[in-house]
């Protein structure tokens, strides 16, 4: 089954690039905007844009998509601020039903979520003075009730941080009963600002910050050790060990302590229980390359078997499915995903081709700009691969002729089983032809008509290059490993917003 919920309006359009477009329904377009969201600038909007063209579908759209919109973003692509969005766009909707209250439940996951939350709700309502937050909504209360019962000192004590809605504010504006004894006595402690210090690697190198050493040598080798500690004590999380590895080479910590960290970063227990969006790798990865520690390598190593862990429950084709999967590098996908972040959705798209990739036997891959070329690349080694092509990206060009991959297949005359393009999707003939992807896609299914075309959306722009109602053409979006499973889903037919009907709430 496709996405058959287009409604009768004209479909139509122009994308970015003043070339040919087709609309989305509203809760097609609202899915496509939410699961490629960090809420931060895009080369084509700016964040304030996309918070408000997801307002305003969330207007468009059912309460109730919207409900398990934000229960999915949350829990299945691991997405953190925009689930708060939904909720509170949602209780501003649907006052006084509990549909809200059981959203909110689902989507805080984290003690500080509860605090995010609440300082989305006084931005979202306008609020401004002494009391931001007052008339709180009952049904958003409701639900931050139950969040604050989910979580021990540890917990709260983590995230207790000098924000402009503090958790101190949020518990007494939420008034959250004690499940017992125990809970109260952590209310208590909230509330007079005595929750226990919690070990954690922020605060014991913080701590550590503070001392006076006599010399260099003497603050290189506490640190050396204070690192090998919280090595040894397992209470470093997975993403936090990532964006330390640097530091950890930096100390100099020894071979038994690498060894150590090796060893949890390729766990595959460790790997899926952290939930990780694929580019986090490549950052941890890149952030590798110059370090000139005799260990780099190995830990490099350990990287790409995490990322082959995490790849061990995509659903692949074997060798009697021909696949071929091509990535945008137009200039528009150079763009990072946030203003602080090195990673781009160029960046995004090579990780999820590269993952596919892996687990598929009969498989050709390449890249588009300009042209289209073909570069087939091992099936491990998925960072060194992704780096590969970021090292080849200028080969052809940065423009946006999509087309030529399907192009290059009715010129050989190619039959394959699917075609997966990685792609913001605002594609383009820069030759000013009339070449399109749906022209060229439409040809192709003449001498192939039981190929299926995937685009993967990685920018949520509210434009299609082709239309998906027809001619086996399915939409994914998003920027984690779990649109895979969406993939496996179409299979079966399933698509993504049969899936997220299926959420309970």
């Amino acid at each position: 089954m496709k996405f058959n919920f287009f409604n009768t309006r004209k479909q139509i359009t122009t994308n970015h690039e003043n070339a040919k477009a087709y609309t989305m329904t509203p809760e097609l377009e609202l899915y496509a905007a939410v699961v490629t969201t960090g809420l931060n600038d895009s080369f084509y909007e700016s964040g304030n844009t996309r918070l408000n063209r997801i307002k305003e579908l969330i207007a468009k759209c059912d309460p109730t998509f919207v409900a398990r919109l934000a229960i999915y973003a949350r829990t299945e692509m691991n997405l953190r601020s925009v689930p708060m969005v939904l909720s509170v766009e949602l209780a501003k909707r649907i006052s006084g039903d509990s549909i809200v209250s059981k959203t909110v439940s689902k989507v805080v996951l984290r003690a500080d979520e509860i605090t995010e939350l609440l300082a989305y709700y006084q931005i979202a309502n306008e609020r401004k003075g002494t009391k931001k937050l007052n008339k709180l909504s009952k049904q958003i209360q409701k639900g931050l009730v139950d969040s604050f019962n989910r979580f021990d000192e540890y917990q709260f004590a983590k995230y207790n941080r000098n924000t402009d809605v503090k958790l101190k504010d949020a518990l007494f504006l939420v008034h959250p009963k004690a499940k017992d004894g125990l809970q109260q006595e952590i209310f208590n402690k909230i509330a007079s600002d005595n929750l226990t210090t919690p070990y954690t690697w922020e605060t014991e190198l913080s701590e550590l910050g503070k001392t006076k050493f006599e010399n260099e040598h003497a603050k290189s080798f506490a640190f050396t050790r204070k690192w090998e500690a919280l090595i040894e004590s397992k209470k470093v999380g997975y993403m936090a060990l990532m964006r330390n590895l640097r530091n950890i080479l930096d100390a100099n910590v020894s071979a038994r302590h690498i060894e150590m960290v090796c060893s949890y970063l390729s766990n595959e227990k460790a790997v899926l229980n952290s939930k990780q969006l694929p580019f986090r790798f490549l950052s941890a990865y890149r952030e590798l390359k110059s370090a000139k520690s005799s260990f780099t390598s190995v830990i490099l190593g350990a990287l790409e078997d995490a990322v082959m862990c995490s790849a061990k429950n995509i659903k692949g084709f074997g060798f009697d499915t021909s696949v071929v999967i091509a990535c945008d590098v137009s200039g528009s996908m150079q763009k990072p995903v946030s203003a602080k972040s090195t990673v781009l959705l160029y960046d995004i798209g090579l990780m999820l081709a590269m993952l596919m990739q892996s687990q598929c036997k009969n498989v050709t891959t390449g890249m588009f700009g300009d042209s289209y070329k073909v570069i087939n690349m091992p099936k491990r080694n998925v960072l060194a691969n992704v780096m590969e092509y970021y090292r080849r990206e200028g080969e052809v060009g940065y423009a946006t002729n999509g087309y030529l991959v399907i192009d290059d297949l009715l010129r050989r005359r190619a039959v394959v089983d699917k075609v997966m393009i990685f792609t913001d999707t605002q594609m383009w003939d820069n030759s000013y032809t009339d070449n399109s992807f749906a022209k060229s896609w439409k040809s192709y299914k003449n001498i192939a008509p039981n190929a299926k075309l995937y685009l993967f959306n990685l920018a949520g722009y509210k434009t299609l290059p082709i239309d998906v109602r027809q001619n086996d053409v399915y939409l994914l979006a998003g920027w984690s490993d779990k649109i895979f499973d969406i993939l496996s889903g179409m299979e079966n037919a399933v698509s993504a917003l049969e899936k997220i009907s299926q959420i309970e709430i």
